[in-house]
């Protein structure tokens, strides 16, 4: 009776412990590395990794090819894997060299597919030459330092960077250590040879699963796309010639809105990805600050005004390229040339608008309903001007200097006026020819 009852009691529970048993899907997530290590990849890495810490996935996998680049980026990145609680395998789907080494040494895993390699660390300036002593140095010290931090031979990833270290039966003399799948797996430079994510997974006999591609979000995306030289130079374009139209007609508004807007979308990308620095933008609002100076407090165009420009410039280039302080020695000399002429060519795109039709274009109807100045006719019944049309027609002489905004003198009364045809001396004789509600606008005579 009492075995009766037991097999019934089975019968009964068999199912929830069979679902009991069953194994808990582990979630992973996969990144990837196919670029050049620069600034962008490293703020790629700190989203994938605060997405797998943010979810909780159980591992990270990244799939690497890339030949290496920026030695600061790649430490930053490795400290980041080093520092990471969870698994992080590497897949080096063909090429880990530099600093892909470095950072594919940093991971707790290293899987190579057939045909792949890694090593060839040693630290070469932007034009593909060896960087100085300095640099070799410290890169031996971290790929010491994370190999020893993962269980690897120290000397060997030494020996990666240093082509004048002997590493006995692994190194030849004056080459630097390469390594390929096979010669990997036998010093410890990799687990194994494989060929896809899943058969990493099966390795790690992990036979449930939920894989998840890691995909920056569409802000992301919209800050790599302001990254672009040729829409940097768009924006520059935009900063430039507002500044140049609010200056041309003060008060409207929306030109040196849009001048705002496009400096926070040239800015922002580039302070987030971490090629601007704090000193590049300092710089750039202090060359903004000398050419107000020259223009609303200094007479003339001289020394703040040349230095503003200088300083402007220099900055806009700078914060496009990843500089460390002046130092270029890491900054790809083709990146120079495309900051350069970002910056230069929308400065002379402007000037040839400027010479061609800018001065006319606050005339033109569609900026006059974008600066809404249809709404001040006084023949549509409006009385908000600050002055009379009696004016027109009438002259005095500039009582202060008019760029183009300043003050005139007209029937003995101080008033404001804006110049018709560009810049006016003090004390010069001039007629009015309009009347803008809250200034009257001025022509020399």
């Amino acid at each position: 009776m009492y075995s009766n009852i037991f097999k019934l009691l089975l019968l009964f529970l068999a199912p929830t412990l069979i679902c009991e048993a069953e194994p808990e899907k582990k979630k992973i997530l996969i990144g990837e590395i196919k670029t050049n290590i620069d600034p962008r990849t490293n703020r790629y890495t700190k989203l994938l990794l605060d997405e797998g810490e943010k979810d909780d996935y159980d591992i990270i996998i990244i799939e690497m090819d890339t030949y290496g680049g920026a030695v600061n980026d790649a430490d930053d990145i490795r400290t980041r894997i080093l520092d990471y609680k969870k698994p992080i395998y590497v897949w080096i789907n063909k090429d880990a060299a530099s600093a892909g080494a470095l950072i594919s040494i940093a991971c707790d895993s290293i899987y190579m597919s057939s045909g792949a390699s890694i090593g060839a660390a040693t630290v070469v300036t932007g034009d593909g030459e060896q960087a100085p002593d300095k640099y070799q140095s410290y890169m031996r010290s971290i790929m010491r330092s994370t190999a020893e931090a993962k269980g690897r031979d120290p000397k060997i990833a030494e020996g990666m960077v240093d082509e004048d270290l002997q590493v006995d039966s692994v190194s030849q003399e004056g080459k630097v250590i390469t390594f390929s799948t096979s010669e990997a797996i036998k010093y410890g430079f990799c687990d194994a040879e494989l060929n896809s994510v899943e058969e990493i997974l099966k390795r790690q006999n992990i036979n449930e699963y939920e894989i998840s591609n890691f995909q920056l979000s569409s802000s992301e995306n919209i800050i790599s796309l302001f990254l672009n030289p040729f829409v940097s130079g768009i924006l520059l374009l935009l900063i430039f010639g507002g500044l140049y139209f609010e200056l041309q007609t003060p008060g409207v508004g929306f030109p040196i809105i849009a001048s705002i807007t496009a400096l926070l979308l040239y800015l922002i990308p580039y302070y987030l990805n971490g090629v601007a620095e704090n000193w590049e933008i300092v710089l750039l609002f202090l060359g903004i600050i000398l050419i107000a100076v020259e223009v609303f407090i200094i007479p003339g165009f001289g020394v703040f005004g040349i230095l503003g420009l200088f300083t402007s410039i220099g900055s806009l280039i700078l914060i496009m390229l990843n500089n460390d302080l002046f130092d270029f020695t890491f900054v790809v000399s083709g990146d120079i040339v495309s900051a350069s002429l970002a910056v230069l060519s929308s400065i002379f795109l402007l000037g040839i608008l400027i010479l061609f039709g800018g001065i006319k274009l606050t005339d033109t109807d569609a900026f006059k309903k974008i600066a809404l100045e249809e709404t001040q006719d006084s023949k549509l019944g409006y009385v908000s001007n600050k002055y009379s049309d009696e004016y027109i027609g009438k002259k005095g002489k500039a009582f202060t200097v008019l760029r183009p905004s300043g003050k005139v003198i007209i029937d003995e009364k101080l008033c404001d006026a804006t110049s018709y045809d560009g810049f006016i001396e003090k004390n010069s004789k001039i007629k009015v020819v309009g009347n803008e509600g809250s200034a009257l606008k001025v022509s020399k005579i």
